[in-house]
């Protein structure tokens, strides 16, 4: 399977927002963190930008929601038109419900694992998922380093994904460059969401298809 690039604009100049992603041919996704200040400790931004850059682009949107109450944000962003939304299920007391009310929209449901965060929290839930989001710095802001133990999460959840036969992607963000993409892509991550190393390059494409081991 082709490694896919989801450019999170948490990083792209705002004020040159449509230059910015007509500038990301070759990424596959869209990444968008949407943070409350709440679960953790930064806002992002809201539906009125999601709709704006959803009018922006054909490519996939793919929703992070870094906020204490996911359940509240499915419905608006499902009118907006999002493909991917995963949340954090430290927030929610019933995962399961939240999964296939998502799916129900016809988008594609993750649950994101924080640094500390188990594997063993999602076993039963794993064969309704989508996608699975190891994050590989704590969430909340961008231009963080990479926390090696994540390769060992990730090459754990493709041996499971292997052996139960399961058909999850797995998910990787947080400190995701063109130094440490090689590991990350041959411990079994599917989809790699990078910021700052894709916006604060020269040449986009260029970045994206570094991460892409192109």
């Amino acid at each position: 399977m082709n490694t896919k690039i989801a450019a999170s604009v948490l990083s792209a100049d705002f004020s040159h927002l449509a230059d910015e992603l007509r500038r990301l041919q070759s990424t596959d996704i869209i990444h968008l963190d949407l943070m409350d200040g709440h679960f953790v400790p930064n806002l992002s931004f809201g539906y009125p930008l999601v709709s704006c850059i959803r009018s922006l682009t054909e490519k996939p949107l793919d929703a992070h929601l870094m906020v204490t109450n996911p359940e509240s944000y499915v419905e608006p962003l499902a009118k907006i038109g999002i493909q991917w939304l995963s949340f954090h299920q430290e927030t929610v007391y019933h995962s399961h419900r939240l999964v296939q009310e998502i799916k129900a929209h016809k988008i594609k449901a993750g649950i994101a694992l924080n640094p500390a965060t188990a594997i063993a929290t999602l076993d039963a839930i794993l064969p309704e998922l989508d996608f699975v989001l190891v994050m590989s710095v704590n969430p909340g802001y961008s231009a963080q380093s990479f926390i090696p133990s994540a390769i060992d999460k990730i090459r754990s959840l493709a041996r499971i994904r292997e052996s139960q036969k399961l058909n999850f992607q797995i998910e990787v963000d947080g400190g995701v460059n063109g130094g440490n993409c090689a590991a990350i892509r041959a411990a079994g991550a599917d989809i790699l969401v990078s910021a700052s190393h894709i916006f604060g390059s020269q040449d986009y494409d260029l970045a994206i298809n570094t991460l892409k081991g192109i």
